[in-house]
């Protein structure tokens, strides 16, 4: 079977996510599917190699329209300049290179020269102080793929989280939410367990915006105006989908391992209990894009930086779903264009 190449992002150079990577891709069992291409520089990956302290990690720099050697962890220069580190520390210069090897990366994924992108982790004061003028990965990358209905997820092997909005202050989440936004969030929910993780028939559960769902619309009206008119109107699509739920009580009583997927209405109502059970494998994906995108769960954790401390967990996991979701896609397409081929299973769980 041919390997899978998998882009990675190196993130802030002065962060921990280059110790995280090389961390993860020491690991032998990696190479037995992937080809992982790093974009950064390979003076700064040297750097943080001799913090991380693997002699069996091997760099191989690739020139320009080289192939990706197998069982190397090959380095793209998406840059030359010398740079100083500055480890721990928000810098135009984490912001700017994040951004080029961001940049770099992407240009070979639109070139199909990686089959998925794995992003290592920035910092939004950095990227801020560079001119990146996006909330984050999510937004930037579904403008320049041009993909209009995206929706970011956490996935783990206990709970697969997608949010309605998601990097927005409170005070404006309820202004966001409507049917139609709702509707959308639910259609490709299903759409990503079906073509990404495999799943046949998903169910689905929507949790409510306000405490206790509403209350019959005693604590709030968005779930009567609008979250259950969109549950009702996808269950006449054929979607298997219920809800809304109360957010505490879902999670509280276990009542979320009842279902395949889960979408929440705003950032903390999803990431808390998602982090508080899994914050050590859980992945961030984004959800219709025409591409595999994931990136750890965490951030750049600059007071761990240059210290060889930091659990490469996240990216490890990152890493594996992107190489079991490029495989679940492909298999999903030729059974689609073959409906009489058997159904194979995922090839690996995300625990790796």
């Amino acid at each position: 079977m041919e390997k899978i190449r998998i882009g990675i992002t190196c993130g802030d150079i002065n962060s921990i996510s280059l110790e995280v990577i090389l961390k993860s891709l020491s690991k032998e069992m990696i190479f037995e599917h992937i080809i992982p291409i790093i974009y950064g520089n390979i003076k700064i990956v040297s750097y943080h190699k001799n913090i991380v302290n693997l002699d069996n990690i091997s760099l191989y720099v690739l020139n320009p329209g080289e192939k990706p050697r197998a069982g190397k962890i090959n380095i793209v220069n998406s840059w030359n300049d010398l740079v100083t580190l500055n480890l721990g520390k928000a810098t135009v210069e984490g912001g700017k290179y994040a951004m080029i090897s961001l940049d770099t990366a992407l240009e070979d994924l639109k070139n199909n020269q990686i089959d998925a992108l794995v992003t290592g982790p920035v910092h939004k004061y950095s990227m801020k102080l560079a001119g990146f003028d996006y909330k984050g990965h999510t937004d930037y990358l579904s403008e320049k793929l041009a993909s209009k209905n995206h929706m970011m997820m956490m996935i783990s092997d206990k709970i697969r989280l997608g949010l309605v909005t998601d990097h927005l202050p409170l005070k404006d989440v309820a202004g966001k939410i409507n049917k139609e936004t709702i509707l959308k969030k639910i259609q490709l929910m299903e759409q990503t367990l079906m073509r990404d993780l495999g799943i046949d028939k998903p169910n689905i559960a929507v949790l409510g915006l306000n405490p206790h769902a509403g209350e019959e619309g005693m604590l709030g009206s968005e779930e009567e105006e609008f979250i259950r008119p969109a549950i009702i109107e996808s269950k006449k699509s054929g979607i298997f989908v219920s809800g809304p739920f109360s957010s505490d009580g879902f999670f509280g009583s276990g009542q979320f391992a009842k279902f395949d997927g889960i979408i929440a209405m705003y950032h903390d109502q999803g990431l808390i209990p998602f982090k508080t059970l899994n914050f050590y494998n859980g992945v961030n994906f984004t959800a219709g894009l025409p591409f595999i995108r994931t990136s750890p769960d965490h951030g750049t954790a600059f007071d761990l930086a240059g210290k060889n401390e930091a659990d490469f967990r996240s990216m490890f996991h990152a890493i594996l779903l992107a190489k079991n979701m490029v495989a679940t896609r492909r298999e999903y397409h030729e059974m689609r264009e073959n409906p009489l081929k058997k159904k194979p299973k995922m090839s690996e769980e995300i625990s790796g």
